[in-house]
């Protein structure tokens, strides 16, 4: 569901006329080097495309427009090469409106001690070209991305890879469509926001639906596509014995496949990429939605428990972000913690909704009471997930802004069985402890719903925050709780004199 290699990053190098044919075809030359180098690299999840070495104003904004207008190009990365005088660049930065990476490198990685002379010098000027293009950047106020370091090392490589899954994950925000089955779970606080705010600082669209709705499409599903997706659920989970061909619950094994086939399609039909429901409102469902939500993250799709439409999109992103890397990304939520000074952890689960893309080892097809909600009971996954690192996001709604927190945290083995408890389910330690972690975490306003990512850090999720122009806030092993505090403080006070 997610292709990432669809996606193109134009690979911009600055210079001017000033020093001539032969040199300028030397920094084309070497520009088009770098730009195949990363096209190449499978590290890159993206076309990286070479355009032509820009000199002039009237170049830039030719080409900020054209990066603009193409809706494949979903971002930039911007070299000097030589000195390339920032008041040329005014125009065409104030019509750029994709996200853009200030790549401050050269293209040789050492000095050639022996044979430097003033040629080698007037062409390699990235040193000091590069800090005059910065100081542009900055003096306009543009949220950028700055990476250091020669273009063939490694680290750098990974940092630019790691870029180009953000700004994928922006654009995919920009035209995401979040379906709403019902509302939000009632008198719960952190769920609800401004939807027209969120659509216009992070580009997608949330729009409810009734449940009689979806309704419509579970019901339009044919026998015959229920047996093959139970044909398809055989083969890929052990099944409970309830549930298998002669169980004496099969037939809601039957109604979670129809279920799931028809969010399916609801969801293609009207180009859905992330979508919530609640258990308060399943009026026309025989079961609330366990692996029916499951297998849909897995494929791709954002989610969001009890009406939670910002977590639900938050998912999607880091999904995107994601995209073809080791490891998982799951709607979350702390459920209870384990005290023992010796072991201080906290369980991650959720009634049924964890995404099977986090789960380690055999994946079990389960049917079990719910005790909420008032309907059958529903199938779901149960799991373990993996150890590893690991952290949780959430994106909330301040009033005057969007926050976002992230705590990163150290998932461990889950060494016990808890057979009375059928859920998907995580076990991580929370830096810099619990105890720091929990309470910044209150104080920072963060909800209790979460994505749980296993491969995306917190490094990007900054990037993408910067990008959209909302609040970043990481609580980590570095964390002091007193300068969180202040941090907060800061903060309010940044926002408030902004007037966002």
């Amino acid at each position: 569901m997610i292709d990432l290699s669809k996606n193109e990053i134009w690979f911009v190098t600055g210079s001017q006329h000033l020093y001539g044919p032969e040199t300028l075809a030397q920094v084309a030359e070497h520009s088009s080097e770098i730009a195949k180098h990363y096209n190449a690299n499978p590290t890159i999840p993206v076309k990286v495309i070479f355009k032509p070495v820009v000199k002039t104003p009237g170049e830039i904004s030719a080409l900020c427009k054209e990066a603009n207008n193409t809706e494949a190009c979903v971002g930039l990365v911007m070299w000097m090469h030589t000195f390339s005088p920032a008041k040329m660049w005014i125009a065409g930065l104030q019509a750029l409106q994709k996200p853009f990476l200030h790549l401050h490198t050269q293209y040789n990685r050492d000095i050639p001690w022996n044979a430097i002379d003033m040629d080698f010098m007037n062409l390699n000027q990235s040193a000091h070209g590069g800090r005059e293009f910065g100081f542009l950047a900055s003096r306009m106020r543009l949220n950028r991305k700055v990476v250091v370091g020669h273009w063939q090392n490694e680290g750098v490589r990974q940092k630019v890879a790691n870029w180009c899954r953000v700004v994928s994950a922006v654009a995919d925000s920009k035209r995401m469509k979040v379906a709403r089955f019902g509302d939000n779970m009632r008198q719960v606080a952190v769920t609800e926001g401004n939807k027209v705010s969120a659509q216009m600082k992070f580009g997608y669209e949330v729009n409810g639906y009734g449940v009689g709705d979806l309704v419509q499409y579970i019901d339009g599903i044919s026998e015959r596509e229920i047996d093959t997706l139970i044909q398809e659920y055989g083969d890929t989970y052990t099944m409970a014995a309830q549930i298998q061909s002669d169980g004496s619950m099969r037939s809601s094994l039957r109604d979670a496949a129809r279920i799931e086939l028809g969010m399916r399609a609801f969801l293609e039909e009207g180009g859905y990429t992330a979508f919530t429901d609640t258990f308060e409102d399943l009026h026309g469902m025989k079961q609330l939605p366990g692996i029916a939500t499951q297998r849909l993250m897995a494929s791709g799709y954002g989610f969001g428990g009890e009406g939670d439409w910002k977590t639900a999109a938050l998912v999607r992103t880091m999904k995107v972000m994601g995209a073809g890397l080791e490891g998982g990304n799951s709607f979350m939520e702390d459920y209870t913690y384990h005290f023992d000074p010796q072991n201080t952890t906290v369980l991650g689960s959720h009634m049924l909704e964890i995404c099977p893309s986090i789960a380690k080892d055999d994946i079990s097809c389960e049917i079990h009471p719910l005790g909420i909600g008032g309907k059958e009971d529903p199938v779901r996954l149960v799991f373990n997930a993996g150890a590893g690192r690991a952290l949780n996001a959430s994106i909330v709604d301040m009033g005057n802004r969007f926050r976002m927190l992230v705590n990163s945290v150290e998932a461990i083995e889950i060494k016990n069985d808890m057979p009375k408890l059928p859920v998907a389910r995580v076990l991580w330690e929370a830096k810099p402890d619990l105890q720091t972690a929990a309470a910044a975490w209150i104080y920072g306003g963060g909800a209790h719903h979460t994505c749980y990512s296993q491969n995306i850090d917190a490094e990007s999720l900054e990037d993408f925050a910067e990008i959209m122009g909302i609040e970043f806030l990481l609580i980590d092993e570095k964390t002091d709780l007193y300068r969180f505090k202040q941090e907060l403080r800061w903060n309010d006070a940044a926002y408030g004199l902004k007037g966002i």
